[in-house]
């Protein structure tokens, strides 16, 4: 530990939003990348703990040495503190725009935690610009092939480190690009593409093989050793309700996807917010993302539904730290939408009761209604708070129920009761050569899970070919 006082000498900083007139204008990255000096003084306040609750599983999955590569920035030794990091972590550059930062709600500083998140961000970045990021090729051929099926944070985990350890892998992505929800989940804002299309490449570079615009099939897939299955839970949670085939009402990531491509083509999306009332529903990241991105395409209003309580202020007994604590944020969505619209877009304990539309089929409001629990812990209705709300697209960001039937189909497996591909004995083998990782084996996640949940598979399909 190189400074005795360090979280008492320097006062936490985190990487700044540009400001919201800027932002809103774009889909360029939200925040503003701090240089050496500050990022260096922001390490200097990792105490290098006793009991640093910070790499544990309450506070990383991938169990970085965060307090070994912090201390390592605030002494200027860069290119070994990114050495520790990438010991343990495949692609920071990711977790560095989009984790939560489950590490910092664990820190022993508890409110006043380090900037982890950032300070590995600028380490990966640093990497990249001087040159110390390059190809590993391995020394070493096993004669092994797998495949790997779904480019998410899990199957590029799962493939880079297969690869590491010798086997050759192929990608095998249906879509036209590599990524998965990296590329078409999350908007550009929030992680830009470009940072994706790098790592794509510089795993191209060291072996990998990606076969994009390709569905698995398999009979096609005879020729494999072991095939890792890491197509994600897709399939969303729709609304009960009628009139949810009305042009106007879209899932969330298909709304998210068009939005992203017409960025990346530098054309207009197929399907924009523009002049729309637009309505969320759901109230969590890819809800806030949705709200962001409708402020961006130029809606004419944004509402959020969330049919659970807003979360208290701060923690309650049954949520002591270093568990993630489950209290009240406001997104930089939301934060938009107050700047733009003047007041919090969100609505909690409500739904939508009923879709309305107009003589051509298309939404043209909801009907939404309060509700409440029961004492047996369900909800219901409450009667007579329904109101109407006017609505031309209506975005449901209600989460995701398992992974995909077609999935299933083809391979011939059953889904537990979650929908999920997790094997009863815990471990990552289905059955035969098959294998699974990520939100299809767990349901839905976060990144940095799925990416340590990829890992840990390909360990698991290593030992299996030996």
């Amino acid at each position: 530990m190189g400074s005795a006082t360090g979280f008492l000498d320097t006062v936490r900083i985190e990487n700044p939003f540009r400001n919201e007139a800027e932002r809103l204008g774009d889909f360029e990255d939200l925040h503003i990348a701090q240089g050496c000096e500050a990022r260096c003084a922001q390490a200097s306040r990792c105490m290098n703990c006793g009991v640093p609750f910070c790499q544990s599983d309450f506070g990383c999955p991938l169990h970085n040495l965060i307090p070994e590569w912090n201390d390592l920035l605030y002494r200027g030794q860069e290119r070994e503190a990114l050495k520790r990091l990438l010991q343990t972590a495949p692609f920071p550059e990711f977790t560095g725009h989009v984790c939560p930062a489950l590490c910092e709600k664990a820190c022993n500083l508890e409110n006043d935690c380090v900037t982890n998140r950032d300070n590995e961000l600028y380490l990966i970045e640093t990497g990249f610009a001087k040159g110390w990021i390059q190809p590993r090729i391995p020394a070493a051929r096993t004669g092994k092939r797998v495949a790997v099926i779904g480019s998410g944070p899990s199957g590029l985990a799962a493939a880079d480190l297969l690869n590491q350890l010798g086997h050759e892998v192929t990608v095998i992505e249906k879509a036209d690009r590599a990524g998965g929800l990296l590329m078409y989940g999350i908007p550009n804002m929030k992680l830009p593409k470009e940072i994706v299309e790098r790592r794509i490449r510089l795993m191209e570079a060291e072996g990998v093989c990606f076969k994009l615009n390709t569905e698995a099939i398999p009979e096609e897939l005879q020729g494999y050793d072991a095939v890792l299955l890491c197509g994600g839970a897709r399939r969303p949670r729709s609304l009960n309700v009628e009139h949810m085939d009305a042009q106007g009402v879209m899932f969330a990531v298909d709304y998210l996807t068009a939005a992203t491509r017409a960025v990346i083509s530098k054309s207009a999306s197929e399907t924009s917010a523009k002049d729309l009332d637009v309505v969320v529903v759901g109230g969590g990241d890819t809800g806030n993302d949705c709200v962001g991105t409708a402020l961006r395409q130029g809606c004419a209003s944004v509402t959020q539904l969330e049919m659970m309580p807003a979360p208290p202020e701060d923690r309650t007994p049954g949520n002591p730290w270093p568990e993630w604590p489950r209290t009240l944020r406001t997104d930089y969505g939301q934060v938009e939408a107050i700047f733009r619209q003047g007041s919090d877009p969100r609505i909690y304990e409500t739904t939508v009761k009923q879709i309305l539309t107009d003589e051509w089929g298309h939404i043209s409001g909801l009907e939404t209604v309060k509700l409440q629990r029961t004492p047996e812990g369900r909800f219901e209705q409450v009667a007579g708070s329904e109101q109407t709300l006017k609505c031309g697209l209506l975005l449901i960001a209600a989460g995701f129920v398992g992974c995909e039937e077609r999935t299933l189909d083809r391979f011939a497996l059953k889904a537990d009761g979650r929908g999920r591909l997790l094997p009863e004995d815990g471990s990552h083998h289905l059955e035969g050569r098959l294998f699974s990782a990520g939100d299809m084996r767990n349901g839905q996640s976060l990144v940095v899970r799925a990416l340590a949940d990829g890992r840990n598979a390909a360990r698991e399909i290593d030992a299996w070919l030996k």
